[in-house]
């Protein structure tokens, strides 16, 4: 099954929540995501499905191990992506909102470019 960007934006919620607080549940991401809980429902429902996430009996949400590596490969991209902009003179809001829009379709190629020069700076 092919990964569509809103569930790479979900497993990346997972992820930060799952760091923040090792305990996460579908209501922990529809307040995170400002999603309702229906839709919070169905993606973890699909994702489930696709064994990118396990859902405990007590509703505990947890990334499986391709889960977290999307999540991981996501996350980076983001947090390489915003401090990239901002380098640039990008305020932090916005440096943040366009790296979530761009590491999405950013080729890893492109991706590993940006994130050499970074290193070099």
């Amino acid at each position: 099954m092919q990964l569509l960007e809103s569930g790479e934006m979900y497993l990346e919620t997972i992820q930060i929540l799952t760091e923040k607080n090792t305990n996460v549940r579908s209501i922990d991401i529809a307040e995170y995501m400002d999603f309702s809980k229906a839709s919070v429902s169905r993606a973890i429902k699909n994702l489930k499905e696709a064994r990118y996430i396990k859902v405990s009996d007590e509703g505990l949400i947890t990334l499986t191990k391709t889960g977290k590596a999307v999540a991981t490969k996501i996350y980076e991209r983001h947090k390489v992506l915003t401090e990239f902009l901002i380098s640039l003179g990008v305020s932090e809001e916005n440096a943040s909102n366009d790296a979530c829009k761009i590491e999405h379709d950013i080729s890893d190629e492109s991706f590993t470019a940006i994130k050499k020069h970074m290193k070099k700076m």
